[in-house]
């Protein structure tokens, strides 16, 4: 009887060092593989691959788990005036559906997401902020009215409900997290331009013409009005609150380097940025109850990165109001500058950067290599027309080069598909924490738009026969937002392929709290890639489908 508890004991050494040699020995576990491609997968789940020890050869995409990179804050898509015009025009379970395609655990789950202060391009007639009475420094006329007011049917017949509008949309998307107990709805507030009696030309834009050169501008903002600014755009935080929408992050205005005069903007250098921030907007953040909203510097082209982070970031007194940089895509089709995206984190690895709006621009524009035909280029080339958007159709803003000093060569004809998820992709392989599209729903036409900048959009609805469309896009969107979530943390990942051309597979990972190791793969050749996938010390083969998007979850 005496030695029952040592025969118990070595039992369980047994037990324990049996268990301790299978988990060396065990081999990773795919969890879930999801494929969206131009063949037509939507999300759909594939067959799990097994994984074998060793070290692979031949085209390899290397995860290392162990080398941990940024904190994800979400993927998504934005609110705009516009889309909130689209969904007005549909009765409200038919907009539930749209909307729950967007926001809810079904759906694409979009975590983190945008909307403009004031009225943007996107905007049903625009020209409109929060406080248009002239000379109103103490703000007294402030109101969120125009994003509350909907949309008239007898000025607009195809309206269903008058009452809903941009607030509305956001409200309506805050319920659908509400309801899956889902907090995870970030957003960010830009404004396109100040209250224009504000700025020096006391105006919203002046568009270019033959008399000034074509040189449009959105004008400066006075500097006796920098701190009366300021208190509008803490204003706005505080009206939103009040509306129940609590907003993450803003910025201090869009696109600061200007848009020639085509719609509202206004125009900040780093330098004058920097002293804003400084001297009047981070203050009134930090001693206002919005503290813990982040704020954003620069929010335009990524190739000017580099020089506002410097300046701005550079300067400490400036640097502890600042959350990080946002940037967006429109200085190239195909460039993601993740070379400057990795000499910025060197300089300042405390600081994020998130890309907060990209989108099909110039959507109407012949493509002549394309399958678009430039004498009649109409939406029937997009809508419900899912080879418009796997094929390189689309061209943008620089493709006939019109403006002084763009280079024609960043603008080819481009895939749409293959724009979103190779941005998407080497941005978080190159510390980006946040990616959002511009204009989660819009028209067949690609608006409304009160300048008629028409774009692509995740979801098209034609407002005349009611047809709604989930374009590829969408999917794309979806299936990254659905497997990158906010405090994932990126990871690193090498490519070896020396007989692809470079541009034929992209890949990133993410890992979560859960030890789930996350994998995307964008091929973007029309054939099939055979590959291997390692992480540590085993491998599982595989096949990369022609022209597709594949996420590949493992059990680490």
């Amino acid at each position: 009887m005496k030695r029952k508890p040592v025969i118990y004991l070595t039992l369980a050494l047994i037990t324990t060092l049996m268990q301790s040699c299978n988990n060396d020995n065990a081999l990773l576990k795919t969890e879930r593989i999801l494929l969206t491609s131009e063949s037509g997968d939507k999300i759909a789940e594939k067959e799990n691959v097994r994984f074998i020890k060793g070290i692979a050869d031949g085209n390899v995409i290397v995860v290392e788990p162990e080398q941990i990179k940024q904190t994800i804050d979400g993927i998504g898509s934005s609110f705009t005036e516009s889309s909130a015009f689209v969904l007005a025009h549909l009765g409200p379970e038919r907009r539930a559906e749209v909307m729950k395609a967007l926001f809810s655990e079904e759906g694409a789950n979009f975590s983190l997401t945008r909307t403009h202060i004031g009225a943007c391009d996107f905007s049903v007639e625009g020209k409109y902020s929060y406080a248009d009475m002239k000379g109103d420094t103490a703000l007294e006329s402030f109101s969120l009215d125009p994003d509350l007011a909907g949309f008239s049917v007898s000025k607009y017949p195809g309206i269903v409900d008058e009452h809903y509008d941009l607030l509305p949309m956001i409200k309506e998307a805050l319920h659908i997290k509400n309801r899956q107990n889902d907090s995870l709805l970030r957003i960010v507030a830009s404004a396109w331009t100040a209250p224009s009696w504000m700025k020096d030309i006391e105006d919203w834009y002046i568009p270019g013409s033959p008399e000034n050169n074509y040189q449009g501008t959105g004008g400066s903002l006075k500097k006796e009005y920098e701190e009366t600014y300021a208190r509008y755009l803490i204003r706005y935080l505080d009206a939103c609150r009040e509306q129940g929408i609590g907003i993450w992050g803003i910025t201090p205005v869009n696109e600061p380097h200007g848009n020639n005069g085509s719609w509202e903007s206004m125009h900040f250098t780093p330098e004058t940025q920097n002293e804003f921030i400084k001297k009047y907007l981070g203050p009134a953040l930090k001693e206002s109850d919005h503290s813990q909203v982040k704020l954003l510097i620069y929010d335009q082209n990524r190739d000017g990165l580099e020089h506002w982070a410097d300046v701005i970031l550079g300067d400490p007194e400036t640097a502890e109001y600042v959350y990080g940089t946002a940037v967006h895509w429109y200085e190239s089709t195909f460039k993601v500058y993740e070379d400057v995206f990795e000499r910025v984190n060197a300089k300042f690895p405390d600081h994020a950067i998130l890309h907060t709006e990209g989108c099909i621009d110039d959507l109407g524009k012949p493509a002549p290599a394309g399958i678009t035909d430039p004498e009649k280029f109409t939406e029937e080339n997009w809508f419900k027309n899912d080879s418009f958007w796997w094929n390189p159709n689309a061209t943008d803003w620089g493709y006939t080069a019109p403006w002084q000093g763009v280079i024609q060569e960043d603008h080819p004809i481009y895939t749409p598909v293959h724009r979103y998820a190779r941005n998407i992709i080497v941005s978080i392989d190159h510390w980006l924490r946040g990616w959002i599209d511009w204009n989660a729903v819009l028209d067949h036409n690609g608006g409304p738009n009160h300048v008629g900048n028409f774009c692509g959009a995740p979801v098209m609805i034609n407002t005349e026969t009611k047809e709604v469309y989930y374009t590829p896009v969408y999917y794309i969107l979806a299936q990254f937002s659905k497997t990158i979530r906010p405090g994932d943390r990126a990871v690193a990942t090498n490519k070896n392929a020396e007989g692809l051309d470079p541009d034929a597979i992209h890949a990133c990972a993410t890992i979560n709290e859960a030890n789930l190791l996350t994998v995307q793969l964008l091929n973007t050749t029309k054939e099939e890639i055979r590959l291997s996938l390692q992480v540590k010390d085993q491998y599982a083969e595989m096949v990369s489908e022609a022209n597709s998007l594949k996420t590949i979850q493992i059990q680490l």
